[in-house]
Order: C-alpha cells, then structure tokens, then sequence
C-alpha cells in the first residue's frame, strides 16, 4: 500500500507528458495519501483482529488476487496513456490497446478494482470507506471522459463503454 501511494503521489507526476503537473495537486494529494495512509495502518495495527489463519482464507486471497490485477491494470493502462503524446504535446488522443479496448476510463476501473480488492483482503470499514469514496470521485470522471472523447471524436469506438467493460 504505501509503495503504490509513494508512486502515485511522488512518481507518477514526473512521468507525464503534456502540460506541467500543477504543484498544488501534489501537495494536496501528499497530504491525502498520509492521512488516508494513517487511517488505514491505524486500523490495521491498532483495531483489526484476524485469526492466525488469515491468510489463507478466502477473503484475503481473493482480495490480494483483486489487488493485485487491479494494481496491473492501472499501472498497464497509465503506460499507455503517457505513451499517446509526444513530449511537449498536449492534445488529446484516442487510447488504444489494453482495457482501453472496452473502456475509456480503464485507469479507473484498474484503481477501484485494486481498493476494493485491498477493502476485501483486510474485511476493515476504513478500507471499504475509500474503496467507495475512490469509486464515488472517479467514477464520474471515467463517465465525463467519456462523453468527452464520445464527442470530440467522431471515430471513437461506440462499443466502447465508460467504467465497466461491457456494462456501463
């Protein structure tokens, strides 16, 4: 957890392409990602009490299983969106490849995929909180990228759809 909040928050942003990421949204985000990292190693060390053999069951292996495919669906589907322009370009491109086949938000579908899977491998309320709120902030955003991309560009995929392969 706290390797992929240090490369969301402190990576990540040097390896964009396009217009400069704004320093004000990694200040903000620096300090989301410690208090949302506090709450949950709060919980995790201080309040949550799992058995000996919880490891093996089925929650946690099907929610580490969740994580861990939506943590490479992400990670699959930002490359190739700091791969559509070239350096110093800043117009939009249709992404291609990926879930990007079926999806136009597939980094956000990978990143609700990956909370819900850790909300799953910890069974905590902290955790199921944020894996809602993360869909609740960027479900919308996959829902307006959409319709953007949808009308913007005249040869984009209407099969595709916005969040959910094949759903929604």
């Amino acid at each position: 957890l706290c390797f992929f909040i240090y490369l969301r928050t402190f990576i990540y942003p040097f390896f964009t392409r396009g217009r400069p990421f704004p320093l004000q949204l990694l200040f903000f985000g620096t300090l989301f990602c410690i208090y949302n990292g506090f709450l949950q190693g709060y919980y995790l060390i201080y309040c949550a009490e799992y058995p000996n053999d919880w490891c093996t069951d089925i929650r946690f292996t099907s929610g580490l299983l969740l994580f861990l495919l939506g943590m490479g669906i992400n990670i699959h589907s930002d490359l190739l969106l700091r791969q559509l322009r070239k350096p110093g370009e800043v117009t939009y491109k249709i992404p291609q490849g990926g879930l990007f086949t079926y999806v136009s938000g597939a980094n956000y579908f990978g990143e609700i995929v990956e909370w819900f899977g850790f909300a799953i491998a910890t069974w905590s309320l902290p955790a199921f909180a944020f894996a809602f709120f993360t869909l609740c902030c960027i479900g919308p955003r996959a829902y307006h990228h959409h319709r953007y991309y949808l009308k913007t560009f005249t040869d984009y995929p209407k099969s595709r759809k916005a969040l959910i392969p094949f759903v929604f």
